[in-house]
């Protein structure tokens, strides 16, 4: 695990994380897909870590999640790596324009919704997050919504996709996940 981790990972979680930190040095992008529960948000924020570690100014990282897990993404953050800086960016309250990028900058993670991809796409797109990733990447698995191409404009170094069910219905659903 990465300095700075708090907690003990799981064996599996161990080589969950190592996997995706061999893709990240390599230039690919990731779908993990593990079943509900086995932790792949501690293994997005042992990556995190990690990736911080190698590169402290490599930018901020973004995550994507559905509204109802911000609140558990900012406390298992809070939890397994208190020093990132965190900004939540959601709610009627939230940084706009200029000061949503100075924001940004200054931080080490941002996490925000799959809904406001879609609505703030000019903002988020001025920003080139070190990584980005989808948690319940499925919520993508319809390439030609506007939350699927607003998700696929973003810029980043390194793109993982976090989901318990990558596909659902058809091969289509995959693709667009493998798509992002």
């Amino acid at each position: 695990p990465p300095e700075g981790f708090v907690g003990e990972l799981r064996p599996y979680q161990v080589r969950g994380f190592s996997w995706l930190a061999f893709l990240r040095r390599w230039g690919f992008g990731a779908c993990l897909a593990d079943d509900m529960g086995l932790g792949k948000t501690i293994q997005a924020i042992a990556l995190l870590l990690h990736e911080q570690a190698r590169d402290a100014k490599a930018g901020p990282s973004l995550i994507i999640c559905p509204t109802s897990l911000v609140g558990n993404w900012r406390r298992e953050v809070g939890r397994f790596a208190p020093s990132l800086r965190v900004v939540v960016h959601h709610g009627s309250g939230r940084a706009e324009g200029a000061e949503f990028v100075k924001q940004s900058l200054e931080s080490d993670l941002v996490i925000s919704t799959y809904g406001l991809v879609r609505r703030d796409i000019e903002d988020l797109g001025k920003v080139n997050w070190a990584n980005i990733i989808l948690d319940e990447a499925q919520n993508i698995k319809n390439p030609v919504t506007k939350q699927a191409r607003a998700v696929r404009r973003l810029k980043g170094g390194f793109r993982v996709a976090l989901t318990g069910t990558p596909i659902e219905n058809t091969l289509t659903e995959l693709w667009s996940i493998f798509d992002y």
